[in-house]
């Protein structure tokens, strides 16, 4: 395995790292000590609105290219203090490797958070068992019906929520503050008062709070992000709703290195 740096600036570093059999995926490096690995060659999950999974699945990653991320970008002098499974790929998809990834991670004293669609809900139950830095869990919409537009392999709502009430129930409020549920605002699709006002509510009854993604608009795909206008007033909307909301910070809203901008092959492409 190889890696090259094909973007670098003041916000963060876009990783492309080759494989033995010549496929490239990508990591990013970002706020200074954050590692954004990769779980797999494309997603089978295909999200309509993520540029990762437009070609589907090709293969898992073994559990050596995951960790070979970390081992690459820290022998290019990145200061890594926190591994985010929140690349290409769905984890829970990948499970065994991933896993396994996770206890390699923390033996060598990093935090480790998970970005998830919940799917297979099975692994999902195993993953909030284990002592991670934090679980975002993409909802992304209210109804099972529009989620099935946009992420068109996945579990029903209702039963992801069932499998977070049933673990949350065992912790304390101050635990509760590393779960989110993500919710991805797009424009004229998840982002009318009455949607925020069902997540609101979902939110208040999972009590956790809100990952409030702005969208990146990738060419070929059809949908469009909010102005930030807005994203602002969807961000009040929730606040006074008395959710606990966060928003995507500069390095989640990069054309290139954002959410849903990472791809398989793009130098080969």
């Amino acid at each position: 395995m190889k890696i090259e740096s094909v973007i670098e600036d003041q916000l963060n570093k876009l990783l492309e790292v080759e494989t033995d059999d010549r496929f490239t995926v990508e990591s990013v490096y970002y706020r200074g000590d954050t590692l954004c690995v990769s779980t797999q060659i494309g997603c089978p999950v295909r999200c309509s609105f993520c540029a990762s999974g437009r070609n589907g699945l090709i293969r898992n990653l073994s559990f050596e290219e995951i960790v070979f991320q970390y081992n690459l970008a820290e022998a290019e002098g990145m200061n890594i203090k926190n591994i985010a499974f929140a690349g290409i790929g769905e984890p829970l998809l990948n499970w065994e490797n991933v896993e396994k990834s996770f206890w390699y991670f923390k033996e060598k004293g990093l935090k480790c958070s998970f970005y998830t669609t919940g799917f297979p809900v099975k692994h999902l139950r195993e993953l909030l068992d284990l002592p991670h830095n934090g679980v975002n869990i993409s909802f992304h919409a209210v109804s099972d019906e529009k989620r099935k537009q946009i992420i068109p392999y996945g579990e029903p709502l209702q039963k992801i929520v069932d499998t977070l009430k049933e673990h949350l129930g065992k912790l304390s409020n101050r635990k509760k503050k590393m779960y989110n549920i993500a919710y991805l605002l797009i424009k004229g699709f998840n982002d009318s008062e009455e949607e925020l006002d069902k997540l609101s509510d979902m939110a208040k009854n999972l009590n956790i709070g809100v990952s409030l993604l702005k969208y990146n608009e990738i060419d070929g795909l059809p949908y469009s992000s909010t102005t930030d206008e807005e994203y602002e007033r969807a961000f009040l909307f929730l606040r006074e709703k008395g959710i606990r909301v966060t928003l995507s910070n500069r390095y989640r809203t990069r054309k290139i290195g954002g959410c849903g901008t990472l791809m398989v092959n793009r130098m080969k492409s």
